[in-house]
C-alpha cells in the first residue's frame, strides 16, 4: 500500500472541490472517506483519481497500524446543517469525532487539516477575525456553529493550534453542491428561481436603520479558491502554517448585487422581490458577514478570491446550467 493523504466528507462540495484540486496538482494517492448512502453525492466523485473510499465509521479503526502510510488528513467531513436541532448528534458527529481524529493525528505527529466554520462568530458583534485570542470571546447562534466553536476552544485549551490548521470556511458556493437539497447555497436556490420564474425573492430587512431591502450583506467565496487554498496546505512548504484561518474573499457582497449578477449571468432582466424574513429566522439572522483575510495573506500574500461576477458566470454558464459537475 503506497503512503496516502486522507480526506474526510470528500463526496461534499467543498471535499470535492479539494479532491479536484489536490489532483490538478499531481496528487492522486488519496484515502477519501464519507457515507454516500442513497443520495447522488457519489456523483461527485466520477472522475477524481483516489485509491480508496471508506465509512467515516471505518476510519479510526482502518487507520490502526498504518501512520507510517499517513502523510496528512483533511478533515471536512462534518453536518453542516444550521438548523439540525439535535445537538447530541451534532457534538459526536461533528465535535468528538474531530477530536478523536486529531487526537490520532497528534499522537503519530500527521499533518491535520481541519474545517471550523464562520459560523463561531454568531452574530458578528465580536468581529471576523481569526485571532486565536478572541476565540473565547465567541458566541455561535445555532448548534452547528457551536459545534465548530467547541473543537476551535479545545485546540487552544490543549495548546496545540501551532500543530494544526483549522480553516474558518465563509459562504462557499459552486459546483459539486446539487445533493444538498435545503442546504445548497442561495446562489443555487437564486438561480433556479430566477431560471424558472424569471425573478429572484429576497427578505426584507429586519434591520432597517442599518442595510436596506437586500443590502444585507455576505461573504461569498466561490468553491475553485476555497477548494485550492486548502489543497495546498498539504504541499510540504506550507506545511509550518499553523493555526486558526478565515477562507473568504475578504470582501462584501449585497443580496442585490448577488441577484444581479445572477441575472446577467442568465441573460435576463432582473426581477426582484422583497419578502418577509421567516420569524423563526428573525433572532439568528446575519445582515454582515466578512472575513478578515490579512492573517492569511501574510502567508499567501498573492491570496486573491474571484470577483462575484466572474465566479457566479462561470457557475451558472459551466455548471448550473449544463447540470456538469467540477
Amino acid at each position: 500500500m503506497k503512503p496516502f493523504v486522507v480526506v474526510t466528507g470528500a463526496a461534499g462540495m467543498i471535499g470535492s472541490g479539494v479532491v479536484r484540486a489536490l489532483n490538478d496538482c499531481g496528487v492522486t494517492d488519496l484515502l477519501l472517506v464519507d457515507d454516500l448512502k442513497q443520495g447522488q453525492k457519489w456523483k461527485n466523485l466520477v472522475g477524481k483519481q483516489f485509491s480508496s473510499l471508506i465509512s467515516k465509521r471505518s476510519l479510526l479503526s482502518f487507520l490502526q497500524g498504518k501512520q507510517d502510510l499517513v502523510q496528512a488528513i483533511i478533515h471536512l467531513g462534518a453536518c453542516s446543517s444550521t438548523i439540525e436541532i439535535d445537538a447530541d448528534y451534532l457534538w459526536e458527529n461533528n465535535t468528538r469525532y474531530t477530536i478523536s481524529l486529531a487526537e490520532w493525528a497528534l499522537t503519530h505527529g500527521k499533518r491535520f487539516v481541519y474545517a471550523s466554520s464562520a459560523a463561531t462568530y454568531g452574530d458578528g458583534s465580536c468581529g471576523f477575525d481569526d485571532n486565536h485570542d478572541a476565540l473565547s470571546t465567541l458566541r455561535p447562534l445555532n448548534m452547528y456553529g457551536y459545534s465548530k466553536h467547541a473543537v476551535d476552544l479545545w485546540m487552544k485549551k490543549e495548546n496545540v493550534l501551532h500543530l494544526v490548521c483549522g480553516l474558518k470556511y465563509f459562504n462557499v458556493f459552486g459546483p459539486n453542491e446539487y445533493h444538498k437539497g435545503p442546504m445548497a447555497s442561495m446562489v443555487m436556490k437564486m438561480c433556479h428561481k430566477a431560471h424558472t420564474e424569471g425573478r429572484i425573492g429576497l427578505f426584507r430587512s429586519n434591520d432597517p436603520a442599518r442595510f436596506k431591502d437586500g443590502d444585507q450583506v455576505r461573504d461569498f467565496i466561490y468553491i475553485k479558491d476555497a477548494a485550492s487554498w486548502t489543497a495546498c496546505l498539504i504541499d510540504p512548504k506550507w506545511r509550518h502554517v499553523c493555526g486558526i484561518y478565515n477562507i473568504g474573499s475578504g470582501q462584501t457582497t449585497t443580496w442585490n448585487r448577488l441577484a444581479l449578477a445572477l441575472f446577467q449571468a442568465l441573460g435576463r432582466a432582473p426581477t426582484i422581490e422583497y419578502i418577509p424574513m421567516p420569524e423563526a429566522l428573525t433572532n439568528q439572522y446575519q445582515n454582515y458577514t466578512c472575513a478578515s483575510m490579512e492573517k492569511l495573506r501574510k502567508i499567501f500574500p498573492d491570496v486573491r478570491a474571484m470577483n462575484v461576477e466572474h465566479s457566479i458566470a462561470d457557475y451558472v454558464t459551466n455548471y448550473l446550467l449544463p447540470q456538469a459537475y467540477w
